[in-house]
């Protein structure tokens, strides 16, 4: 992605001139053909606009507390008062049932949980946590894996021999596995780090957790790439020149794989959104009284025959999230590539 790309643009005489265009511009005119992934790109931030205005909706719109309970309330379902959570009529009629969606945006739009919760209101606000673990996640992941990776292929020898083996060892470990057993660990007992100490119930805890976890899955390809790079003729050229190994790193080695990097990271956080999902569904990722998708459909999977609404809504968010990151994605390696065909457009 360095240096300039010649392309041709029509002439004010009618006839083609050759212009210099710049990397970044030729990757978002590529990206801006792509419907596909601007499609998806629009969807996602549909979702994470609703998503940060959560607050708003459940305190001027549905008027209702998503984490309290709610179960001896009532709503308004066609003008009439009704009960949130409904005596079962089931069996012996003993217990009561929350309330269904009433698809009615201003009471329970998607119903009530075993607490009398809303929620759509919980819906919103688990996806705010399910998108800032997400994000904050895969930034670790990338960053660090931009380090790691460039530093061991841009040294080699035993710097690399050093880094390799680390990433190896966390390679070996099945990484749900890995995930799950450093949150029970760190979930139940908390992190103390010097001045620093994180309850059980921060939201820090999961996002370390799974940046760290996926690292080796960043840094092989950035290292494979910067030892392509490290034997380019430019690399070589600027060492005979007497450029410093940082300047190197900085000026050279960098922005050619800063690419690699961009591309990763919405597929990374799709990742990160699904290991957070299922990490909260086995209790061992966001605490009460956070919220999260993944929670949610934990707290559904008990009405999930009386009351499917709990347990699909933030199924379906979490399947639409990541559809759009993964299409959003291939769109931006597409975009990225400079040996991807420009498309020919029909009129």
């Amino acid at each position: 992605m360095s240096g300039a790309v010649v392309g041709e643009v029509p002439a004010e005489a009618g006839g083609l001139a050759a212009v210099a265009v710049g990397p970044w511009q030729l990757a978002r005119r590529r990206l801006l053909r792509n419907r596909v992934a601007l499609a998806m790109a629009v969807l996602l931030l549909v979702i994470v606009v609703l998503c940060l205005c959560a607050p708003l909706y459940a305190d001027h719109v549905a008027h209702t507390d998503p984490f309290r309970s709610n179960v001896s309330g009532t709503t308004i379902v066609n003008g009439k008062p009704v009960p949130v959570m409904k005596s079962s009529t089931q069996g012996l009629g003993l217990g009561v049932t929350p309330i269904g969606p009433t698809w009615d945006i201003h009471h329970y739009f998607l119903g009530a949980d075993e607490q009398g919760r809303d929620v759509a209101a919980r819906l919103l606000y688990g996806g705010r946590n399910s998108l800032l673990i997400g994000t904050s996640a895969a930034l670790i992941t990338c960053f660090l894996a931009l380090l790691v990776g460039g530093v061991a292929g841009f040294f080699g020898g035993i710097v690399d021999g050093i880094l390799s083996r680390l990433l190896d060892v966390v390679w070996a470990f099945p990484v749900y596995l890995l995930a799950i057993s450093l949150s029970t660990v760190l979930i139940a007992r908390g992190l103390s780090f010097g001045p620093i100490h994180l309850t059980s119930g921060s939201l820090l805890l999961p996002i370390a957790i799974i940046g760290l976890v996926y690292i080796p899955y960043v840094a092989r390809p950035i290292r494979g790439e910067v030892l392509s790079i490290r034997r380019r003729e430019f690399v070589e050229a600027a060492i005979g020149l007497g450029a410093s190994n940082w300047r190197l790193l900085w000026s050279d080695v960098l922005p050619n794989v800063i690419t690699t990097a961009i591309v990763l990271f919405p597929l990374m956080l799709a990742i990160d959104m699904l290991t957070e999902a299922a990490l909260s569904f086995l209790s061992i990722g966001v605490q009460e009284p956070n919220a999260s998708w993944g929670t949610i459909i934990l707290d559904g999977q008990d009405v999930l025959y009386t009351r499917p609404a709990v347990a699909l809504a933030p199924g379906i968010a979490i399947a639409l999230t990541v559809l759009a990151l993964n299409v959003l994605g291939d769109g931006i390696r597409d975009a990225l590539d400079p040996r991807a065909k420009l498309r020919r457009t029909e009129p």
